[in-house]
Parts: C-alpha cells; sequence; structure tokens
C-alpha cells in the first residue's frame, strides 16, 4: 500500500496566478483541519486554499473543498489524482494567489489537478508492508546459513547482537513467515531459536527496513 512518508510542496503558474500546492501525511480527518489551519495562516493573503485527503487503508474517509473556486473546479480533480496515484493517508491543500485572469472551469481544473500531481513529486511517497518483526537465536554455526536464507528473499537485518549465541532481527512480508521460518529450522537443524515475533507495519526506504 502507497502512503506518504515526507511531506513536500511545489509551485506552478497559470496565467499570472500562482497554485502553490503542499502535501502532507495525516491519519485522520483532525489532522487534516489543523493541517489546513497552517496553511490558512501561512497564507493568509491568498484567495483560496483548496483541500483534498484520503485516509484509512480503503481509503474510506475521503474529504474535499474547493474553498470559494467554482463548484468542482478544484478539491474533486485534487481527490481525483490522489485517488488515481492509490496513495493513502495523504493530505493535499493548493494555494491560490489570484493574478487577474480567469481561467475559467477547464483551466480551473487542469490547474488544480497539475498543481496536486506536482505536490506529490515533491512528497516522499513509499510502499507499506504488512508483515512481522522476526528475532532469532542461532549458534555462530548457523548465522551464515540463516544470512544466505535472509539474503535469498530480499530480507534485510535490522538488528544483531553477537554474544556466546547470536540474535538476528529482521521483517518480514506477512505471506513469508512461516515458509521461512520452516527453512531456518530445516537449515540450522532445529537448533535456531525464534524469539520474537510480532506483527508490524514496515517499509524500505533506503535499503533498510524501517517500522512505521
Amino acid at each position: 500500500m502507497k502512503i506518504l512518508y515526507e511531506g513536500g510542496s511545489a509551485e506552478i503558474t497559470e496565467k499570472k496566478s500562482r497554485f502553490i500546492a503542499t502535501v502532507r501525511p495525516v491519519h485522520s480527518e483532525e489532522e487534516a483541519a489543523v493541517f489546513l489551519a497552517e496553511m490558512r495562516k501561512k497564507y493568509w493573503d491568498a484567495r483560496h486554499n483548496c483541500s483534498a485527503f484520503v485516509v484509512g487503508d480503503r481509503m474510506q474517509l475521503q474529504r474535499c473543498s474547493d474553498d470559494g473556486e467554482p463548484q468542482g473546479t478544484a478539491g474533486k480533480p485534487m481527490l481525483a489524482v490522489l485517488l488515481g496515484e492509490d496513495v493513502h493517508d495523504v493530505c493535499v491543500i493548493v494555494t491560490r494567489y489570484f493574478g487577474g485572469v480567469l481561467l475559467g472551469t477547464g483551466g480551473l481544473v487542469r490547474a488544480y489537478s497539475k498543481a496536486a500531481q506536482e505536490g506529490l513529486k515533491a512528497g516522499r511517497i513509499i510502499d507499506r508492508i504488512e508483515g512481522s518483526v522476526l528475532r532469532i537465536r542461532t549458534d555462530y554455526n548457523g548465522v551464515g546459513k540463516i544470512q544466505y536464507l535472509l539474503g535469498k528473499r530480499e530480507l534485510t537485518i535490522t538488528d544483531s547482537v553477537y554474544a556466546d549465541s547470536v540474535e538476528l532481527e529482521t521483517m518480514v512480508p506477512a505471506g513469508e513467515l512461516k515458509a521461512l521460518k520452516d527453512e531456518i529450522t530445516e537449515k540450522t537443524g532445529a537448533k535456531a531459536q525464534f524469539l520474537l515475533e510480532k506483527p508490524a507495519s514496515y517499509a524500505i526506504i533506503d535499503g533498510k527496513a524501517v517500522l512505521l
């Protein structure tokens, strides 16, 4: 599932009107309202601060506002961009400074859509993975075998402790957990222990697994 990990902003100009798009991760309608209030305060002299957001695994919460623009020319096109890009838990606010030239209904739809797209590009979108944190204890003979099995599945080691025995921690997609544990048990002759197995949401960021 794609989510916005880091916010950002971008600006476009259409017939002398400035459209400033700001995106931010949100997880509730209340967070979106706080974000909108912040942007209205920041751009207090702008004519419009239009908004759209989607929240939830199934995008079950969706809201948008034209904020004074002709009905359907700002909020809905922006919301359509979020839905089209399939990004969850995100709010986009597009601030417009009127440049003195009317854009017409079609021109407004295109401008707000383009601004929302550029705003998303300025943020950082990642894939959220549902799975588990798995912590494994093994003797030194089993370390290389476990590292090989994790590497084969492109799973990164997120923590390691070397003492009398070795503990390795990794994050595993939900559909791979049982098969991985069975492989580890087989390859280590059932000498590996599974110390922790906890559901988690995570993402691969810059080559590393990071809890969300």
